[in-house]
């Protein structure tokens, strides 16, 4: 397990997928302002689901998100698109509302960063948020991410195009940080 100040990651097991599935997918305006994609209902535990466990890839690494002090599952976690080419990839989490506005957000994203520079050598991390998602802004801006723009008008999400921030991190930059 990964650790942080009040969060680990771990792997998914199958206890963990019903409850993510239910806060998390089935949270259908929370979804789809998260995910980028519109909400389809699909059948619980179904292969397509977003938490299902899958065969590790090279270009994914998911996580179940847990506090640390009841070992609890919190939420979900994953680094994605990873480039190994470009040392590069995007994170992305999901917290069950019981979890939400404690700091969980920034320890994670803490924990994935540390995982991608330290473990899988990346040199860039990057995140992508809805401009109106000040949690995961602040928890972006808390670790060190800077601004790098704004993508105006490119998040189709309940019937209105949004706008999404683009955060980027280099590895010098944690480096000095961490």
């Amino acid at each position: 397990m990964l650790r942080g100040e009040k969060v680990g990651l771990r792997a998914r097991i199958e206890a963990d997928v019903p409850v993510l599935e239910a806060e998390l997918y089935q949270d259908v305006p929370t979804h789809e302002r998260a995910n980028g994609r519109p909400w389809r209902p699909l059948t619980p535990g179904t292969p397509a689901s977003h938490f299902a466990i899958r065969e590790p890839k090279d270009d994914t690494d998911r996580f179940s998100v847990v506090e640390l002090a009841t070992g609890e599952l919190a939420g979900a976690a994953v680094l994605w698109d990873i480039d190994l080419h470009n040392r590069s990839a995007h994170i992305g989490l999901g917290l069950r509302p019981a979890f939400r506005g404690k700091g969980f957000g920034t320890d994670v994203v803490r924990v994935l960063c540390r995982y991608g520079f330290n473990s899988r050598g990346l040199h860039r991390i990057q995140i992508e948020t809805l401009t109106d998602n000040h949690a995961m802004l602040a928890a972006a801006q808390a670790n060190g991410f800077q601004r790098e723009g704004t993508l105006r008008g490119s998040g189709w999400v309940d019937g209105e195009f949004l706008d999404e921030a683009i955060l980027g991190l280099l590895v010098d930059e944690w480096s000095a940080k961490a």
